[in-house]
């Protein structure tokens, strides 16, 4: 968190300075693609790019500290994710059966990453085989940090409400823990 940077740094993000709008996005970017991909899985990518071409419209006209902030951004994040559930029901995706391009190479070593993102991606798998609305709660208030009255406004429920879906979720993961196999979204099998 930028804490006491916070205010000069979005000041000078909403002028137009690239490397205060970066150092927003070094702080927020890693905690929005995992709360992203419990629920779009292989897309979080791609809707944490539309979160961010929205900050970059509209971050002239935000006020507000750096935890109204975070919750603006995720605010964002949810709405963009709805708008991709919803299009990804109207037009379903049939593959075409052309393989071949599937057997190249990757540019990068693969295995290499995925040691070094199991820890977390085993993690993230296990939330995400909750329930969606207990999913998206633990991950707003232990994966991103935001307090329950934040998760509250995003999810659109009374802060009670979060707390109790937040505890029955972590019990439901602390019973899952031992020896479980979790599938997630798009990458297979992880034993815990």
């Amino acid at each position: 968190m930028l804490v006491g940077d916070f205010p000069e740094v979005l000041r000078r993000a909403a002028a137009g300075d690239a490397s205060a709008f970066a150092r927003l996005w070094r702080d927020t970017h890693p905690p929005l693609l995992r709360y992203l991909w419990v629920s779009t899985g292989d897309a979080a990518e791609d809707v944490a790019a539309e979160v961010w071409l929205e900050v970059a419209r509209r971050i002239g006209s935000f006020r507000g500290g750096e935890h109204e902030f975070r919750g603006w951004l995720f605010t964002m994040a949810r709405r963009k994710m709805i708008d991709r559930h919803r299009y990804e029901a109207r037009r379903p995706v049939s593959p075409t059966g052309d393989g071949e391009l599937l057997d190249y190479p990757a540019a990068d070593d693969t295995v290499t990453a995925a040691l070094e993102y199991i820890s977390t991606e085993t993690a993230l798998a296990l939330i995400a085989t909750l329930p969606r609305d207990q999913a998206e709660i633990i991950v707003l208030r232990v994966v991103v940090g935001l307090d329950a009255s934040a998760v509250a406004q995003i999810v659109g429920k009374s802060p009670g409400a979060v707390r109790v879906a937040a505890h029955r979720g972590l019990r439901t993961l602390r019973e899952r823990v031992a020896g479980a196999t979790v599938t997630s979204p798009g990458r297979g099998g992880v034993t815990l």
